[in-house]
C-alpha cells in the first residue's frame, strides 16, 4: 500500500446521502456528459477494502488510518462532479438489456463508434466514466466509478441482472479483471481487451471465500488480444494459467489477426460479446476436487504458522503468514487474521 493511497483513502469526507430513485427518462442512443445521482452500498470504501484487498492488508490499512486519527470515507466519489458516456440500443430485449461497464485507459468518457452495431445486436448498454484512465487512482476512482456506473444504469433502464459485465482495454482491462474478481455478485463476466494479470497475489488478491466460489461458478472471462500484440498475449497466458490453478474454468480466448495493441475491431467485439454471453455450466466434480486441493494446501501452511509461533519463531511465523495472506487472500480468513493477532500478542 503506497503512502499516496493511504492519504487518499483516509482523507476525511462527510458521508454522502443516498439519493432518491433516479427518475430520469430512459433515453436511447449515444449520450455524453451524463451525470448520475445514486450511490451504491457496494462502492463504499469499507466494502472495497473487504473485497479488493487481502485480509491482513485491509486490517493494516484500517490500523494506519486509526493511528493517524483519520477514518475511511463512506464514498470516495462525488457523483455531482463526474461525467459518463452512455450508449443505449433503441430496442430493449424482452428479458431486459445486457450491460457492459467499460474501464478505459484514457481520460475521456467515450463510446467506440465502431462498436455500436455489435452493442445493438446484443441489446447491450455501454457505459464508461471520464477521468478513469491509467493515471487515475484505482481504489479511489476507477473501481468505484465502474460500480456506480453499473448501479445507476440498472436504476434507469430495465437491465437483465444475469447479463451485467465489466470490461476494459489495456490498463483498464487489468482493472476490470480485479473488479470482476471482487464483485461476482454484480458482474457475471469480463471482457479483457489486451490487458490481464495473474490472480492470487498481492496485486490481485482473492476475495472472501463465498465471493470467490461465486466467481468460480458464475463468471465468464473472455480474453481478446491482437495476434501481433506479443507482450499482452504473454500476459494473457500467465493470467489464464493462474485461473486454472485457482479452479476458474469458464474462460474463452479470442485473438485478432493482423492487430497490435489497439482496441478491438467491430467484428472481433461482436464475436467476443457472443463468447461473453455464452456462459458455460461448471463441472461440479472437477471444481470440488480442485477446491479440495487448495483447501489442503492452505490448511497445511496455516498449521505451519501455528507451529512456528508455538515454538517462539515469531519472525518466521509472521513471514509465512504474510505469504499466505498474499497468495490465498480472503480464502485464508478469518484464520489468517486470528493468527496475526496471536503473533502480535506474543
Amino acid at each position: 500500500m503506497t503512502v499516496r493511497c493511504l492519504v487518499m483513502l483516509g482523507a476525511l469526507l462527510m458521508p454522502l446521502p443516498a439519493a432518491a430513485a433516479d427518475n430520469m427518462p430512459s433515453i436511447t442512443g449515444l449520450q455524453r456528459n451524463v451525470v448520475f445521482t445514486n450511490y451504491s452500498p457496494l462502492s463504499r470504501s469499507t466494502v472495497l477494502l473487504q473485497r479488493l484487498f487481502s485480509p491482513l492488508a485491509a486490517v493494516r490499512l484500517q490500523a494506519a488510518l486509526t493511528n493517524s486519527g483519520q477514518s475511511a470515507r463512506e464514498q470516495s466519489i462525488d457523483l455531482a462532479q463526474e461525467k459518463f458516456a452512455v450508449y443505449v440500443p433503441t430496442q430493449a430485449p424482452q428479458q431486459g438489456y445486457a450491460l457492459l461497464v467499460f474501464v478505459p485507459p484514457w481520460e475521456e468518457a467515450t463510446v467506440p463508434q465502431r462498436w455500436m452495431s455489435a452493442l445493438d445486436r446484443h441489446g447491450m448498454i455501454f457505459v464508461s466514466a471520464a477521468k478513469s484512465g491509467n493515471d487515475a487512482s484505482v481504489l479511489d476512482r476507477r473501481e468505484p466509478l465502474a460500480l456506480l456506473a453499473a448501479y445507476n444504469i440498472m436504476q434507469r433502464y430495465p437491465v437483465d441482472a444475469a447479463r451485467v459485465y465489466i470490461g476494459g482495454f489495456s490498463g483498464g482491462s487489468r482493472v476490470a479483471l480485479r473488479i470482476a474478481l471482487g464483485y461476482p455478485d454484480m458482474f457475471h463476466g469480463a471482457l479483457l481487451d489486451a490487458g490481464s494479470d495473474p490472480i492470487g497475489d498481492a496485486q490481485i488478491p482473492l476475495p472472501p471465500a463465498a465471493l470467490f466460489h461465486q466467481f468460480q461458478e458464475s463468471t465468464r472471462l473472455v480474453y481478446l488480444t491482437g495476434k501481433d500484440d506479443t507482450f499482452h498475449l504473454d500476459q494473457d497466458m500467465h493470467s489464464r494459467q493462474s485461473l486454472q490453478e485457482w479452479c476458474v474454468f469458464d474462460v474463452r480466448t479470442e485473438t485478432m489477426p493482423w492487430t497490435g495493441h489497439e482496441p478491438a475491431n467491430p467484428a472481433a467485439v461482436d464475436h467476443a460479446l457472443d463468447a461473453l454471453i455464452d456462459h458455460a455450466k461448471y463441472d461440479a466434480d472437477k471444481l470440488n476436487a480442485c477446491r479440495a486441493r487448495i483447501e489442503e494446501e492452505l490448511a497445511t501452511q496455516l498449521q505451519q504458522v501455528e507451529e512456528l509461533s508455538a515454538h517462539g519463531k515469531t519472525d518466521d511465523a509472521r513471514k509465512l503468514l504474510d505469504g499466505i495472506d498474499a497468495h490465498f487472500g480472503g480464502l485464508a480468513a478469518p484464520r489468517s487474521t486470528e493468527l496475526a493477532q496471536k503473533i502480535i500478542a506474543r
